[in-house]
């Protein structure tokens, strides 16, 4: 299925790609999937002073991580100036647009006069009535120049908005915006316009944040005799307070949450699911699911509220329905960023141990960090688990029967360890636990972990030994005070 739907997603590189821009950025890649239509990424980066170069390959990256392959662009308003100011040109020409003088210091002065008189800055209209002689007068004299849209001074500006209805602005409230600074660089609100008429954009999907945007942009389609695109202004994302979304709240770039473990197709499906449903039950979806149920229609007006939380436990579902395969390499992957070498370790060992802490991660750093007694030596012990084990009786004694019980052992097989280990406290005459603890201790630090015997068949016989002759040495020489 194909169709003439054109949507883009057009970030400004003055920082790095946060949860809000990406979420956009899904449900405009959503819609031209579910209509057969095209995704163009546009990169705009006409504000010279504040674009970088690594904002932009930040989201680029976001966007390849994130799985939302665009069918055009990357494009580029640095590169297209020419056509802002030939547009710019043509809008002169039909009067439809003028150049204005005024200085900064007049520009400033007015608009301090109007937040002394609590009202909206708009301009008065000076150079409107400038004649042509004037004009050429001012030019040759070096005067620099900014372009103004000529604003309809009377009626308003209407659109249906796919997602908020009836929208309404008076345009008395914007006075005669500038479409091109002196600098020769266009205003955002013109190069938008430019952009979508010269790449056939038919629906902007975008954050309630631009809504006002919306009519200044639909005057200068207008005044270019152009079809209007369809909009649709989506709710924000607030905090889990209702504020503003902050880094407090997890307002963090795309990519930090990849460095942290999570995974982009949990990633995609928890924001797609922020201010949109599909009017069902469902949570999980794969990204199939999402092309086919997604509709504007869907998208409420509320609000949406980002819950970290949530999305912990969206990507550990994730984690978990996915076949060993894909999740080793998965974590092989992503071990690199803690500091470890897969390549040390056996897939088939990895893949054990991984089943060990699947059903408690919740992000692949979450499961690498709880792996980390298996992958490295390097561990403290815990000062509560020695204080604990230390009140039911002598853990070195207990430790000397376990090393006594296990190194005998050809077999490190889990029957093999039970069998061994049921005779010890036979024979000793003591419970399991009063062994299985402090063992516990010495091969991972602490008293929670996977059953022992699963800990002990995967740490090997050789390790092991080695572990409870280093927790003794401990044990003796750091008697807990009582």
């Amino acid at each position: 299925m194909s169709s003439d739907v054109k949507v883009r997603f057009a970030p400004s590189p003055t920082g790095y790609l946060h949860i809000g821009g990406a979420r956009t950025a899904i449900f405009n890649w959503l819609f031209a999937r579910k209509k057969g239509g095209t995704f163009i990424l546009r990169i705009e980066d006409t504000d010279v002073e504040r674009s970088t170069k690594e904002a932009t390959e930040q989201i680029i990256q976001s966007m390849n991580w994130l799985g939302l392959s665009q069918d055009e662009g990357p494009f580029f308003q640095s590169r297209r100036l020419e056509l802002y100011r030939e547009k710019a040109a043509s809008l002169l020409e039909s009067g439809k647009a003028y150049k204005c003088f005024c200085s900064r210091e007049r520009i400033e002065n007015m608009r301090a006069r109007a937040r002394e008189e609590k009202r909206d800055f708009t301009y008065d209209g000076k150079c409107l009535s400038l004649s042509p002689d004037e004009i050429r007068a001012k030019e040759e004299a070096g005067e620099a120049y900014v372009i103004r849209f000529k604003v309809p001074p009377a009626g308003e500006t209407v659109w249906e908005d796919a997602v908020c209805g009836e929208v309404r602005f008076e345009n008395a409230r914007f006075g005669d915006f500038i479409i091109m600074r002196q600098d020769g660089h266009p205003t955002y609100n013109f190069c938008v316009v430019v952009d979508d008429m010269d790449m056939g954009i038919t629906d902007v999907i975008r954050g309630t944040g631009h809504i006002s945007n919306t009519p200044r942009q639909i005057l200068i389609y207008q005044a270019f005799q152009a079809t209007l695109p369809r909009f649709a202004h989506v709710p924000l994302i607030l905090g889990p307070d209702k504020s503003k979304l902050s880094k407090r709240h997890g307002a963090a770039s795309v990519m930090e949450y990849a460095a942290r473990g999570f995974l982009p197709e949990a990633v995609l499906n928890f924001l797609a699911l922020l201010g949109w449903s599909p009017g069902n039950n469902e949570e999980i979806f794969t990204k199939e699911r999402l092309i086919e149920l997604f509709d504007l229609s869907g998208i409420g007006k509320a609000n949406a509220v980002f819950d970290q939380e949530k999305l912990a436990w969206m990507n550990g579902m994730y984690m978990r329905q996915m076949p060993p395969g894909e999740i080793i390499r998965r974590v092989i992957d992503f071990m690199p960023s803690k500091n470890i070498d897969p390549s040390g370790y056996e897939r088939s060992w990895l893949e054990g141990v991984i089943a060990l802490f699947i059903e408690r991660a919740r992000t692949l750093e979450e499961l690498v960090d709880q792996m980390h007694y298996f992958l490295s030596d390097d561990f403290s012990y815990d000062e509560k688990g020695v204080k604990k084990i230390s009140k039911k009786g002598d853990p070195v004694e207990f430790l000397r029967i376990a090393r006594d019980a296990l190194s005998p052992l050809d077999d490190f097989s889990i029957p093999a360890l039970e069998e061994a280990m049921k005779k010890a406290i036979e024979q000793h005459e003591i419970g399991f636990g009063k062994i299985a603890q402090p063992l516990r201790l010495a091969l991972t630090g602490g008293l929670a972990s996977p059953g022992i015997f699963e800990v002990l068949t995967f740490t090997g016989k050789e390790k092991t030994l080695e572990r409870i002759d280093r927790a003794i040495e401990f044990l003796t020489n750091h008697a807990p005070s009582q």
